[in-house]
């Protein structure tokens, strides 16, 4: 399709146009959208994906850069502007047990089933491992290229392979648990790989015997409040819902991407001089890599932060939650027109109607601004800006 609005596949609801939109269900179909895209043309089908309809092939633009971006769920990004190329959603599913042991069984999904429908699909089978990642929003291919997380559980942790098509050489490629380099909302898809490959299906590893995860957050609290005397994955699931739905604007009444901003790290000794200063603060230890401050440059408008790195050095250090930051700095509730910051949660940024990428991304860089000045801390958007602006 020719100049098509991005508004219903990005959980934003940004109003935005593809120059050209298709989408895949098969390698197959992936594999010939792509090469005809890149000699110069482009197959429009005259019906979804699949549906036997014919294709009408159409010259793309002369002399222009074959731009692609491949959407999941559109849940981890912001529009700022009107895509000039090829979009194309991936809508890869099926969800196969391949194999099990004595311990574990090896589940396929593909990169376009959606994620809670996964959890789900699970659950039902007592296969334990995603029940803390309830109803997080996006598809199964996004979760390994951010490394999802939520009430202490991440990707990585029931992550076995996955294979993704490379646009550079042309064929499919596996990725095994090493070979994704997972961070904190972090994996080789959005950094070394960024834009290289497209992750077509995902195997994980999940656990025969469940091991309950319940200490992270209010989980404990929801299981009690629920009356949860045996505890169980279908139990742990439906009190992460609870929770989300407590806190956490529904996509399909108001547009957001969940949380914005990660939450930083820095060293231990820094975070001892941000308690000084600010008592309150909350801070959880963290296994992330964090640069050696204690005896770099000292900045004199934040005593105990620095300016500098010394040493060099890793360490490991202590977690701030973003969303605490924000909201001391004034922001939880906020709205300038149609874009705001969540009233119950200020890691969530929101569009409340019609806002576009741009003041979103706008109001974004402000709050950035104030939690560097006040607390001389800086936050890292989680979120993917498409195309990227700023430095």
């Amino acid at each position: 399709m020719e100049n098509t609005s991005l508004k219903a596949y990005n959980t934003f609801g940004i109003n935005v146009a593809a120059r050209w939109f298709s989408s895949f269900e098969t390698r197959e179909e992936l594999e010939e959208l792509l090469s005809s895209y890149s000699g110069g043309t482009i197959k429009i089908p005259s019906g979804p994906a699949g549906s036997g309809q014919k294709s009408e092939t159409r010259p793309t633009k002369p002399g222009a850069n074959p731009s692609l971006l491949i959407l999941g769920g559109g849940s981890n990004l912001l529009l700022t502007k009107n895509f000039d190329g090829l979009v194309l959603k991936n809508g890869i599913k099926g969800i196969e047990l391949i194999r099990e042991d004595e311990k574990y069984v090896y589940v396929r999904a593909g990169a376009g089933e959606s994620w809670h429908g996964f959890v789900q699909y699970c659950l039902q089978r007592n296969w334990a491992g995603v029940e803390n990642l309830s109803l997080i929003p996006g598809s199964v291919g996004a979760a390994p290229m951010q490394n999802i997380g939520a009430y202490g559980v991440e990707i990585k942790e029931v992550f076995y392979e996955l294979e993704a098509w490379d646009l550079q050489e042309g064929k499919v490629f596996a990725f095994s648990l090493n070979d994704c380099e997972f961070g904190y909302r972090e994996s080789v898809f959005k950094k070394k790989y960024k834009d290289r490959f497209i992750i077509l299906d995902v195997t994980f590893r999940l656990n025969k015997i469940p091991k309950f995860r319940t200490g992270y957050g209010a989980i404990r609290q929801e299981l009690d409040k629920m009356g949860v005397h045996e505890l169980s994955i279908q139990a742990i699931s439906q009190a992460v819902i609870h929770i989300r739905s407590s806190k956490l604007p529904d996509p399909r009444q108001i547009g957001n991407a969940g949380s914005f901003f990660k939450n930083p790290t820095v060293a231990a000794d820094r975070f001892e001089a941000l308690k000084a200063l600010f008592p309150d603060i909350p801070g959880y230890p963290s296994a992330d890599i964090v640069p050696e401050y204690s005896s770099g440059a000292k900045n004199e408008e934040h005593p105990g932060t620095t300016t500098g790195k010394n040493s060099g050095f890793p360490m490991a250090g202590v977690k701030l939650a973003a969303g605490w930051l924000i909201e001391q700095c004034g922001w939880k509730g906020y709205r300038r027109g149609d874009a705001g910051c969540h009233a119950l949660q200020a890691l969530v940024l929101v569009n409340y109607g019609q806002a576009s990428g741009k003041e979103i991304y706008d109001l974004s860089e402000e709050i950035l601004q104030s939690v560097q000045a006040k607390f001389g801390v800086t936050l890292e958007r989680e979120v993917n800006i498409v195309p990227p602006l700023g430095g």
